[in-house]
C-alpha cells in the first residue's frame, strides 16, 4: 500500500472488475464515512467524473474526481454508497476489501 495516500482508510490497487479499485486499508462499520469525493466541479462527462443530483429531480453537478475515491468501481450489489459527495460502507467491509458503488445506470 502507498504510503502518500491521503485517506488512511483506503488504498488503491489492481481490480478485477475493471482496471484500478479502492479497497479498505482496515475493517470498516455499517455506516462509517468512507471518504469524500474531491474534485472541481465540471461540466462535460470524463473519466472520473461523479455526477451529483442537487436534489431529487434537481440539476445534476460533476466532479472531476482527484482524490483515491476516483476509483469506485461499479457493482450491482454494492458494499458502499454516495450520498452526495460523501462515501459510506452499506455493510461491514473487511480489510483488503474493494469498495463498490452502484453508478445508477439501470436507474433511468
Amino acid at each position: 500500500m502507498p504510503e502518500n495516500r491521503q485517506n488512511p482508510k483506503v488504498y488503491v490497487a489492481e481490480s478485477p472488475i475493471h482496471g484500478k479499485g479502492l479497497y479498505a486499508a482496515r475493517p470498516l462499520a455499517r455506516g462509517e464515512l468512507i471518504g469524500i469525493y474531491s474534485g472541481p466541479e465540471v461540466f462535460e462527462d470524463g473519466k472520473y467524473v461523479l455526477w451529483v443530483e442537487d436534489e431529487p429531480g434537481g440539476t445534476w453537478t460533476g466532479f472531476d474526481g482527484r482524490n483515491e475515491m476516483r476509483f469506485m468501481n461499479h457493482a450491482d450489489g454494492p458494499n458502499a454508497e454516495m450520498d452526495g459527495l460523501h462515501c459510506y460502507a452499506l455493510a461491514e467491509i473487511p480489510t483488503g476489501t474493494e469498495i463498490t458503488i452502484d453508478y445508477g445506470w439501470n436507474d433511468a
